[in-house]
Order: C-alpha cells, then structure tokens, then sequence
C-alpha cells in the first residue's frame, strides 16, 4: 500500500501488479507507474480523468467504506463496455464485482486482472485538497485518496480494455476483472475469500494482475517474489514490586532486554541496506509497533508500582531467501526465552514456503516463457526493466501464493504499456496448463 494522494493528468500514477497463476501453480506479478502520452489531447484525455475522479469521490475508506456505490459504479462501468458482470458477497456488506471478457478459447486459462475497492483512512485536516472530492488544479494533479493506491489501477484495467475494444482486439483467452473489499485491513473477507471460492475454481485462472509500488524512475522494477508479514507480540512477567525498590527479573527489565536485543538484529539488517550490499526486499525487517505496560489509574498510571506484565509487538517482514527454521529459533532463544519468564504469539505469520514446502520464488529468466512475454511487452514500448528484486511488502497476491503460485511484480508506464501487456497474454496459446511441464516455467 502507498500513501501518496496526488496523480497527475499528463503524468497519472497508475500502477498494477500482474499474477500469472496456473494449473502448475505459477504467478506472476507486475506494478505499472502509468504515465499519458504526450500525444494525447485534453479532448480524449477528458472522459478519461471524468471517470478516474468519479471513482475517487466515493468514500471506500476505512472503517466505514461504501462498497456498494463502488459497486454501482463499476457496474455501470461493466455495462458501457459490455462485459458481464456478477455481484459476489462471500461476506455480508463485503462486496467483490466480477466482470467478464469471453475470450475465443474458454480452454485456455483465463486472465485475472484484480484491484481492491477499500482505501486507507485520511486526516483531512492536513490534505491540501479533501481528499474525495478529487480535485483537477491548474497544474493538471488529481489530488485524492486512492489516486495511487489503489482505484488507479482498477481504472487503468478498464481504460485499456476499452481501448483494445475500440482496435477490434478479440482475446483468445477469457478476461476477469475483480474489484474486492477490505485489501488495508488483511484481505481476509475479500482476495483471501475470494482465492477459496468455488467462484474462483470454476474460472480457470491462469493469470492474475494485482497491486505493486510505484517505480522512482524509468527503469521498472520487477520483483520475483514477496515479504511474509510476521506480526509478533513478545510478553515478559515478573513479580511487581514497589517503583522505589531494586530488584531483578522485573517484567519491565526483562522486556526492555529483548527489545534490546531485537534492535541490535534491526540494525544489522539495515546496514545492509545502507551499504548498497542488499536490497530493502532481501533482508528481515523489524520494527517495534507498540509497547503495552503500566497500571492505570484515574490520572494516567500508577508511578511507585513496577508492573508484573509488559508488552511489545512488532511488525517483521520476511523474504522468501532468508532462513525461517534460524529465525524461529532467535525469537524463542534471544527474544522471547523462557529462562527470563517471556512468552511470545504471532498475531499473523506467513510462510515464506508454499503448501508444497518449496520457496515462493519465480524464474526471471528465459526459461519462463511468461517472463520472455513480459520482456517482449516492455520493449515494444521502448521501456527496459531494472534487475529483479523481492517485493518488501505484501498484498493481496499472497493468498494466491499461499496456493503454491509463485510470483514476479514489474513497474511499467502507461495505458498503453498496460493494454500490451494484456493484449500479448490474452493473446499466448504456446502452452496450456497441461502442455507446460513444471520445470519450464
């Protein structure tokens, strides 16, 4: 998720991420940075600024999002281009809006594209502009809630497929398109939901498009795999005693000693990253998220009483590469052990193995004929991608993952790279799921 509320009209940032998922369990993923052609005049470019500020003036953020005038919305969407479209509600008031592009071949796995509806809460008082009413300045910057995270994407789906529509490009491949809820809070009554669905069985995925991070330049990224949260609460007890007394093995002492020792690990991770030796994707992140101690008291806390419990979580991230068995083990030994009277839980843990016990790694090379199509969309559009790296965050993707579907996230540019990319894989017919043997993709 990202957090910046302005996109450009000459320059809107539009990103997507594309999961190829198939029968051998194969995901790709890949982020776009859109950005208009200069060639496009303010008469073409008008309806489609018109729709992208109409979606971003519905208020979809938590904790009150209004799913159903999303809804609405892309339905009406659905209709103006004549897809079919199913209201799907898995969970009450949790709406996901499938849409459909028949495609020349039904046998083929389908095209996926998914974006997720909810967005993260605003502080108006410090936006420039309110952020839902999606303002045009002079300057030609859209400024809202969601502008890149992540109903930019959403549009740019159907803003290429109108355009392939308007070519006469008939896929040969069936294309979806899923709008779903609650991605900021989790994703579990929305993707995760979805993923395990009957719905979802019968549709023949073979790829699917989600969410990424914007590129900072014009060498898109592209990403091989994902960070696995590790949400971790570590608890020390100790028996209380009087604020003035000195005494070991308080809960507090005991606490601050892990906390210690979880912010040496931190930063030894992070000066790997600073001295360029590794990406922010590849090494393990922590970081302390809150800290829970004290006795209340009418006026706050009581200050002369040591208390016999204390807290601390914190938010890990994970890569795929790194050992989980030897982190596992550092936790239960250095941060959280026994003989200090420590006890920990995860709150979420994901592996960073699939349901097969392998790594969620995918080949960025040529021996991936999926990678080898993405290579050739990019470079028809005269765009060169950066060196693979691992996502440092997690979306709803994972839950495709956590199916045995590896992945790879790429940054690109524009509706018009997006309309290529979508074009040559509605268009590939080489392999089907039972052509293709594991080992080649």
């Amino acid at each position: 998720m990202t957090m910046s509320g302005r996109c450009s009209k000459s320059s809107l940032l539009l990103r997507l991420r594309l999961c190829l998922l198939s029968l051998l369990c194969f995901t790709l993923s890949v982020t776009v940075t859109a950005t208009a052609t200069a060639a496009e005049d303010d008469a073409s470019a008008a309806p489609i600024i018109s729709r992208f500020q109409h979606y971003l003036q519905i208020n979809t953020a938590h904790p009150n999002p209004d799913y159903y005038q999303a809804a609405d919305f892309l339905l009406s969407q659905a209709q103006s281009l004549s897809l079919h479209a199913q209201t799907l509600e898995l969970v009450k008031g949790k709406l996901i809006i499938l849409l459909k592009w028949p495609g020349n071949n039904p046998s083929l796995p389908s095209i996926l594209l998914n974006s997720h509806t909810d967005v993260v809460p605003a502080e108006h008082h410090k936006w420039t502009h309110p952020p839902f009413e999606a303002l045009l300045d002079s300057n030609g910057d859209v400024y809202a809630r969601g502008s890149q995270d992540m109903k930019c994407v959403g549009l740019q789906y159907l803003e290429a497929i109108r355009k392939l529509k308007a070519s006469g490009f008939q896929p040969i491949r069936t294309v979806y398109l899923s709008f779903v809820p609650d991605e900021e809070i989790g994703g579990h009554d929305g993707a995760e939901k979805f993923a395990d669905s009957d719905t979802f069985a019968q549709m023949n995925v073979g790829i699917v498009l989600d969410e990424g991070l914007a590129s900072p330049n014009e060498r898109y990224r592209a990403f091989y795999a994902e960070r696995c949260p590790w949400w971790l609460v570590i608890k020390a007890t100790g028996a209380p005693g009087h604020g003035a007394k000195l005494y070991d093995n308080t809960a507090m002492e005991n606490l601050f000693k892990s906390i210690e020792s979880v912010r040496r690990f931190r930063a030894a991770q992070f000066d790997l990253v600073k001295a360029g030796l590794k990406a922010e994707g590849e090494v393990v992140s922590v970081n302390m998220v809150f800290l829970k101690a004290g006795t209340p008291s009418p006026t706050g806390f009581v200050m002369n009483l040591q208390p016999s419990e204390a807290q601390a979580g914190f938010d890990i991230r994970v890569p795929p590469t790194a050992d989980q068995a030897s982190l596992e083990r550092r936790i239960a030994e250095e941060w959280a052990p026994t003989s200090r009277n420590m006890t920990f839980e995860f709150k979420q843990k994901v592996s960073v193995h699939d349901k097969f016990g392998k790594p969620i790694l995918t080949a960025s090379d040529n021996s991936n004929p999926w990678w080898a199509l993405l290579e050739g969309a990019v470079s028809k559009a005269n765009g060169k991608l950066g060196n693979p790296e691992i996502f440092p965050a997690s979306t709803d993707a994972r839950y495709f993952r956590e199916r045995g579907l590896p992945a790879i996230d790429e940054y690109l540019k524009g509706i018009d790279i997006y309309e290529s990319i979508i074009e040559a894989y509605a268009s590939f017919v080489e392999h089907t799921r039972n052509e293709a043997p594991r080992e080649e993709l």
